[in-house]
């Protein structure tokens, strides 16, 4: 099994996703700040980004829009480090 592929998925407020992968790992991917353009446009909207859904382990949208879930993976995991890191003194 692919550690990337996602598990668990939930949408929250403000177009963040709340996903848990296969390994385990899990975190919220902010998207809010993306500048989508094209085929991902749709993803702006909040009414139609509430429609995420997940698909044999991707996040997906209607009319065939998705996020690669590797990406996710690498952000969740960098700011896991990241916060485990800030809390080492």
């Amino acid at each position: 099994m692919v550690d990337w592929r996602i598990v668990a998925l939930s949408v929250l407020p403000g177009r963040r996703l709340d996903v848990t992968f296969a390994d385990g790992l899990r975190g919220i991917v902010d998207l809010s700040r993306e500048r989508w353009e094209g085929a991902l446009a749709a993803l702006t909207d909040d009414a139609f980004f509430a429609k995420a859904a997940l698909h044999d382990g991707v996040v997906t949208w209607p009319g065939g829009v998705e996020l690669a879930p590797d990406a996710m993976y690498d952000e969740v995991q960098a700011a896991e480090q990241s916060s485990a890191s800030s809390g080492r003194r």
